[in-house]
């Protein structure tokens, strides 16, 4: 509240020189840092609405944000507006009065009260009202909200308020087409990570699932031929692959349980390497030899869940007592490489679905990255998996 009457004090000592310097300057140092800080959009609009009906010795204000069919307006922060008046106009249309004369303009208008009683049959504040000013919050050529202040005298807002509150507006028109941006781009990594479970499950559980139900037929028809051996060589396979199936479940579920780091993919992976140490006994070195990788978040994604599917192989097949994972550039490709010293692919008795499936699966998200995996190994020797893709400068030229 102290602060609060400083900033009035300061208002009415501006007012009395002829300018808004000192209260335009801190409010604009404030917006810049809120704009960096605060993470409750609508929290902000409503606190720089308190800024700007002091700076204009309103009465009252309201601020709205724009629908995201662009037909309404939204009421988000009300500042001394009569309780029948939030009600009535928690939407109002874009078009109404001087929100939508603004809107068309793209710039500041003011209008006598009488504009908004005639549309909506509100009194306001009554006859102690005489102007209500509308500010659009704008974002290159978009109209994300507007501001509206009501004024107890005639008196036009003087030149720099004008300024500043035009100023605050592109700023905060800023953040609210940054917070959409930022909702779009949500939905889109949802999707595309449901997409991604899809995938694993159909590449993995489906065709094991498919593989059992053509073997329960087979075991079925040797039953009623009186077939044993035949019988018992069904029910050996539905019971491998039901192993499989279950094996399977459980690695999507902690693939899709351990998600990326924010921080991007190098902590991610050696996050990966800490943690395989731990739960496996067996030693995980990382090593990065790239200074800095220039992925998108979905290659980052692909290369994360590539590592994660070798390191489950390693894990269930190899024996291993080390595991090395690295990751260099050679040529214009990034080379991600996992080594380990376990008994080879060839010596573990295991080539069955688990590990069919998730080589393919290893293969199709190299695909994404328009790279590939090459897989060595030789008994008694480890195997070396090693994912290549391209880099983005290098993709790009090559689809020119």
């Amino acid at each position: 509240m102290e602060r609060d009457d400083n900033l009035t004090d300061a208002n009415t000592a501006a007012r009395a020189h002829g300018g808004y310097k000192i209260p335009a300057l801190r409010a604009l140092s404030e917006i810049t840092t809120s704009l960096s800080t605060d993470s409750d959009l609508e929290d902000l609009l409503e606190r720089f609405l308190s800024t700007m009906v002091k700076l204009a010795g309103a009465i009252g204000g309201a601020v709205r944000v724009m629908t995201p069919d662009g037909s309404h307006l939204r009421l988000v922060g009300t500042i001394g507006l009569p309780q029948e008046v939030i009600e009535r106009e928690q939407y109002v249309p874009l078009e109404c009065g001087i929100c939508g004369k603004a809107a068309r303009t793209h710039s500041i208008e003011s209008a006598e009260i009488s504009v908004c009683r005639e549309n909506t049959a509100l009194a306001y504040f009554g006859a102690a009202c005489k102007r209500v000013i509308a500010i659009p919050l704008r974002n290159k050529g978009r109209i994300m909200g507007v501001y509206n202040l009501f004024l107890s005298g005639d008196d036009p807002v003087p030149e720099d308020v004008a300024l500043l509150f035009s100023s605050i507006s592109e700023h905060l028109g800023m953040a609210l087409e940054n917070a959409r941006l930022k909702r779009e781009n949500l939905r889109i990594t949802l999707m595309s990570e449901r997409q991604m479970l899809a995938n694993e499950i159909h590449d993995s559980l489906a065709q094991t699932l498919a593989y059992m139900k053509m073997r329960l037929a087979f075991l079925n028809e040797a039953i009623q031929t009186g077939d044993d051996p035949l019988a018992r060589k069904y029910l050996s396979d539905v019971d491998d692959a039901m192993e499989s199936a279950y094996s399977r479940l459980r690695e999507l579920l902690t693939q899709f349980r351990h998600r990326m780091d924010p921080r991007g993919l190098i902590p991610a992976l050696k996050d990966v390497a800490d943690d395989f140490s731990k739960q496996t006994g067996t030693r995980a070195e990382f090593v990065n030899l790239v200074p800095d990788m220039n992925l998108t978040p979905d290659q980052e994604v692909q290369v994360f869940h590539i590592v994660q599917e070798a390191l489950a192989n390693v894990s269930k097949h190899a024996r291993a007592r080390q595991v090395r994972i690295s990751v260099e550039t050679v040529a214009d490709q990034y080379m991600v490489t996992i080594d380990d010293d376990g008994i080879g692919l060839s010596g573990t008795g295991h080539t069955g679905f688990g590990m069919h499936f998730g080589m393919n699966i290893m293969r199709e998200r190299a695909q994404r990255l328009d790279g590939n995996i090459d897989i060595a190994s030789h008994v008694g020797e480890g195997t070396r998996i090693q994912l290549k893709f391209p880099m983005i400068s290098q993709r790009r030229l090559r689809k020119a």
